[in-house]
């Protein structure tokens, strides 16, 4: 009877020992999945861009710190065509900047976000807008509405 009792408790011993072992590998490959899935579902850094940098080293109104000599070195605001307004981008990934209004259009730049730029006109849709970036002159169409008017 000593031998009966002996055999199932070491047979309950390998069972219990059985099922730790598997929850165990369980729990670990559970947590180990969810690290990686969290990982990867967050979004990446958004990318700085030069003019961000620049702004930030800025001071908030440079008008009230300026001497004489930097107020006359500053840029004067240049005078915009009839109809043309000045906008700021709100796209937080930017603006790209294409040579015809369309989405096959090549791509000849890009435009950061919170970039100031001026807005020629619009295509005669409405869904896109011919703007010049004013540090740089160049010129060419975004898609409308991811700008507002300063």
């Amino acid at each position: 009877m000593n031998a009966i009792i002996k055999g199932l408790s070491s047979l309950l011993q390998l069972f219990f020992g059985v099922v730790i072992g598997i929850s165990l590998l369980a729990a670990t490959a559970g947590g180990v999945g969810y690290y990686f899935l969290t990982k990867l579902s967050a979004p990446p850094a958004k990318p700085v861009f030069a003019e961000e940098k620049a702004n930030k080293t800025t001071v908030a109104n440079p008008a009230d710190s300026a001497t004489e000599t930097e107020k006359e070195a500053q840029p004067k605001k240049e005078k915009l065509p009839p109809g043309a307004y000045q906008a700021r981008v709100t796209w937080p990934q930017g603006l790209s900047l294409r040579d015809t209004p369309s989405e096959d259009a090549n791509r000849i730049g890009g435009i950061a976000f919170n970039k100031e730029i001026i807005i020629l006109e619009e295509s005669d849709d409405q869904n896109w807008q011919k703007v010049r970036i004013p540090d740089t002159d160049e010129e060419g169409w975004v898609k409308g509405g991811n700008v507002e008017k300063i």
